[in-house]
């Protein structure tokens, strides 16, 4: 699914005003939501720029967000990078955020490690 249409997708279980559903039992209706905010960040030259970031929340759901197998606090934003993966609640479904310059993993293309 490419997420970069929208500026905010909400994630749950609730199919009537999410943006991406999740069926798991463990999922609160309005689950988290992935954000793109405009953030300034220094570029290589030292200079500041303004960039756009996706970031993720968890909207206080009774079973949690987990960025890296890390749950998340409830109502604070994380950053997200290329390859984080996400779940929620008890689910074993994981997202993993891929970017235009990530290797296709159907493919066989796969980039050595930073």
């Amino acid at each position: 699914m490419y997420v970069h249409r929208q500026s905010a997708y909400l994630i749950g279980r609730d199919r009537k005003v999410v943006d991406m559903p999740i069926d798991h039992p463990s999922c609160s209706k309005q689950h988290a939501a992935l954000q793109y905010r405009l953030v300034q960040v220094e570029n290589e030259d030292g200079k500041s720029i303004k960039k756009t970031k996706p970031y993720v929340i968890d909207l206080n759901s009774t079973n949690g967000t987990y960025l890296n197998n890390q749950r998340i606090d409830p109502r604070r934003y994380y950053e997200l990078r290329e390859k984080d993966v996400l779940k929620f609640g008890f689910s074993s479904r994981e997202y993993v955020l891929l970017t235009e310059t990530s290797a296709d993993p159907l493919s066989g293309d796969h980039q050595s490690p930073n």
